[in-house]
């Protein structure tokens, strides 16, 4: 169990730190919004090429192999994007880093799932709160050094990517040694041929736009929304986005037992209509305490949902199952803000609100396809 916490918290550290270094790059290289788009676009296509190689690889080579080969994409990915002297450097380093994330993202999940199986109870949602925590960490290693700095954006990024790739090589060391052999998955009948891909999975794909949409919403515009809406100053408003991650991590921490008490059925089901009734709640509001009531909603709705349908495509459809999952999630993620940023110039922020209120909601109809409380989690 220790060897997947260090991958999914690592994976979690380097994304929080890219993450928190996007301003200061962008002001570095002086990248238009178009050429910002375009290194969103190169990072996410290397992650979903990563997605789909990894997701195979990891069943027919084991997960454990993949996991630890994606270590340095990662660690070097993000040393490089702090280092990186021209803007060709940046997107190579920032595709390796992408590279990296999708893969270890199918391959860390799969582990996971093979180490489910070997327990009495659900364990999912705690490796996906240690992916939520490293996040933090890594996003709060480079906010907490830069004033240390003189305040220099480009100093606090170098000096944190830099702390980021060492972390990196010892993660890398620790989990050689502690993270669980795999074994392949076979995907053939008992005649030797090879079995397609349930169709539960693309079902189980459906749910993963519903709340890549939802928190990728969330992500990119909650501090927008409360900054706008409330009539506050923008560091008020970044309270949004920080209730909303405060949240997903509580309830990724707790969400193994709520799995255990209810089943992966209901707990799905009660996060899509907390985080869609979030969803409402911000596009109806106005005052500051309920905008931020929303968005604690949104977090602890959209926490419960990833790791529940994770799990059971690991479980009915292996590697190359959570490999579909995961791609139709994270692409989801990543276009999520050109959609709904689309519809804020049409419609208004809050208006926009709507559309992940009610691809939410429609979790509750497919989540049907989930084991309810009497099923075992494996």
């Amino acid at each position: 169990m220790a060897g997947v916490v260090v991958l999914f918290a690592y994976n979690g550290l380097a994304v929080g730190v890219y993450a928190a270094a996007i301003p200061s790059v962008q002001a570095r290289f002086a990248l238009t919004p178009l050429m910002l788009s375009a290194l969103f676009i190169s990072i996410g296509v290397a992650a979903i090429a990563s997605m789909q190689v990894g997701g195979r690889l990891a069943d027919r080579l084991g997960a454990r192999r993949v996991s630890l080969a994606m270590i340095p994409f990662l660690f070097i990915g993000i040393f490089g994007l702090g280092q990186a002297p021209n803007l060709v450097a940046l997107f190579v380093f920032a595709m390796l880093l992408g590279f990296g994330n999708g893969g270890i993202d199918v391959a860390m999940n799969a582990i996971a799932v093979q180490v489910e199986r070997q327990r009495p109870k659900p364990i999912m949602s705690f490796f996906h709160g240690m992916w939520s925590v490293g996040n933090l960490v890594g996003a709060a290693l480079l906010v907490s050094l830069t004033p240390w700095l003189g305040g220099l954006a480009a100093s606090g990024v170098q000096v944190t990517t830099g702390i980021a790739a060492g972390l990196g090589l010892v993660a890398l060391a620790v989990a050689l040694r502690i993270v669980p052999e795999t074994e392949p998955v076979i995907h053939t009948d008992a005649a030797g041929a090879r079995t397609p891909i349930p169709p539960e999975a693309y079902l189980l794909g459906l749910m993963a736009i519903a709340f890549g949409l939802g928190e990728g919403t969330g992500m990119d515009w909650s501090a927008l929304l409360v900054t706008e809406v409330a009539g506050v100053d923008a560091t008020t408003g970044s309270l949004g986005v920080a209730v909303l991650a405060a949240f997903m991590v509580v309830i990724r921490l707790l969400g193994d037992f709520l799995v255990a008490r209810f089943g992966r059925r209901a707990v799905t089901r009660f996060g899509g209509a907390c985080a869609a009734s979030g969803y409402l709640v911000v596009a109806i509001a106005t005052p500051l305490p309920v905008l931020l009531f929303g968005w604690a909603l949104v977090g602890f709705g959209i926490g419960m949902i990833a790791p529940q349908v994770y799990a059971v495509a690991g479980h009915s459809a292996g590697g190359r199952g959570l490999a579909v999952v995961v791609t139709f999630g994270y692409a989801t993620f990543l276009i999520a803000p050109a959609i709904i940023g689309a519809l804020v110039a049409t419609v208004g922020i809050q208006a926009a609100m709507f559309v992940p209120a009610v691809l939410l909601s429609g979790l509750l109809v497919l989540a049907r396809i989930m084991p309810g409380r009497a099923a075992p989690s494996r």
